[in-house]
């Protein structure tokens, strides 16, 4: 494969499994990865918790430029890419080891995140950053995908601070939104949609259910 004059590294298959959550913000990601943590951990599972942007040192000063600072107006294309290099430095050094080593590896967003945001609402293209992304992770993707659908108004009000993209407007939560239900209708055998709404332990047994069945 190949992206414009540039090859992708071709990574042997991991033998761990990796898991991403995605979903509107205030969806309640963070409360979901601690539970599905627990419970595979008391299965005598390793487990690898981790985040995009920030899962590495590096990971967390993209973070604090892109979503925190203020003095500097971020153009569509700068943010996808350093969200894009964030992605494969993150990949390089802690997702891949993990997964070869066999754990589980958890994320709070990955690829379908900067789809969602970069590609559709900022209207950067689909294509154009799948295509950044894969060449990122060089061909490593989740075995699951949950993604916690929530009313963006809901998922707003659970905000107790809002950094820049949060800050976006109801129009932009939308789109954000409606593209993850789109991409989890290309492939549902890979994606787990739950309404974020539901009872916190309700969506916990879903997600545990569906894992189960990988484990």
């Amino acid at each position: 494969m190949s992206f414009g004059q540039i090859e992708f590294s071709q990574l042997e298959k991991p033998a761990g499994l990796f898991i991403v959550f995605e979903g509107g913000d205030g969806a309640g990601k963070t409360t979901q990865i601690e539970k599905l943590a627990k419970y595979l951990t008391a299965k005598n599972k390793k487990v690898l918790v981790t985040r995009e942007p920030g899962g590495t040192v590096m990971g967390k000063s993209i973070r604090d430029w892109l979503l925190e600072q203020t003095e500097v107006d971020v153009d569509p294309k700068t943010e996808a890419l350093l969200f894009a290099a964030d992605r494969a430095h993150h990949m390089h050094t802690v997702i891949q080891p993990a997964l070869t080593l066999g754990h589980i590896v958890i994320s709070d967003r990955h690829i379908d995140s900067s789809v969602a945001y970069q590609g559709v609402a900022r209207n950067l293209g689909i294509e154009n950053i799948k295509n950044i992304s894969r060449w990122a992770v060089g061909g490593i993707t989740p075995q699951l995908v949950v993604v916690l659908d929530i009313k963006v108004e809901i998922g707003q009000a659970r905000l107790n601070r809002k950094d820049r993209l949060d800050r976006e407007s109801k129009d932009f939560h939308e789109k954000v939104n409606q593209a993850y239900l789109d991409l989890a209708k290309l492939d549902p055998a890979k994606y787990l949609v739950i309404d974020a709404e539901l009872p916190i332990d309700e969506i916990a047994i879903k997600i545990q259910e569906r894992v189960a069945e990988l484990i």
